[in-house]
């Protein structure tokens, strides 16, 4: 990414801090994981500013935070995509398992539906692009340690309609698996349980052709190439 849109005006927005602290707030401990040393050292600067916020470790790649973060045990974790070597949704998976209790923010550049679908699916609570104001990435902080999943708009707008495509596509793969007869259907499980046809036509009782004959409706039915792909569609159902 660029500088200037690493640093996001950060250091004209270094300004006091944005939240007042009660006996009732917990200190929130904050690690970041980001590539670009300029923008690595901004974020650890400007979150050390605030009531409340603690930044209590940095990392410029995916290897070291896996190494660092579960002894320093943040509460919430600040994950760039776009590392060198392994990638941020990697990381996130890995970490996932390694520290259950701490929530993660994706701070990216990237808007694409399958890389927001896929940093959601490894187990990000939230998802804020670079160009994000300041006070709005402190406010995620606050609110995903609070129980929310904070994502930028236009991030938020591509989650629903990931979801809805995702959805559109397995009422879809029901609508064509639901045309499977019942005997279509047994053959398919035999598929899917590793059998041959030979296996299938026996368990079945039927003729080696008749497997050919039902198998060739199926591939017509759900629209496929192959036996593999019939029976991860009919997984999908």
């Amino acid at each position: 990414m660029s500088n200037e849109a690493a640093t996001w005006s950060l250091m004209g927005a270094m300004a006091p801090p944005t939240h007042a602290m009660s006996f009732a707030d917990a200190m929130i401990n904050v690690s970041v994981v980001e590539d670009d040393a300029k923008l690595r050292a901004t974020l650890e600067r400007y979150l050390m500013m605030q009531t409340g916020l603690r930044c209590v470790s940095v990392y410029p790649n995916a290897e070291s935070a896996l190494a660092g973060i579960p002894k320093v045990n943040p509460d919430v974790v600040l994950m760039d995509i776009n590392l060198p070597g392994m990638n941020g949704i990697e990381c996130v998976a890995r970490l996932r398992h390694l520290l259950p209790a701490a929530k993660i923010i994706m701070l990216t550049v990237f808007e694409e539906g399958e890389q927001v679908f896929n940093a959601l699916s490894a187990g990000a609570f939230g998802y804020l692009v670079k160009s994000s104001r300041p006070a709005k990435i402190l406010e995620a902080i606050r609110e995903i340690h609070g129980g929310g999943s904070p994502m930028s708009g236009n991030i938020a707008r591509k989650v629903v309609q990931s979801f809805q495509a995702q959805a559109a596509a397995q009422a879809a793969t029901r609508a064509e698996t639901d045309t499977l007869s019942p005997r279509e259907v047994e053959v398919l499980q035999g598929l899917s349980k590793g059998h041959t046809y030979k296996q299938i036509a026996g368990d079945l009782g039927i003729s080696l052709g008749t497997v050919r004959t039902y198998i060739q409706r199926i591939y017509e039915k759900l629209h496929v190439h192959s036996h593999g792909e019939a029976v991860m569609k009919f997984a999908r159902k």
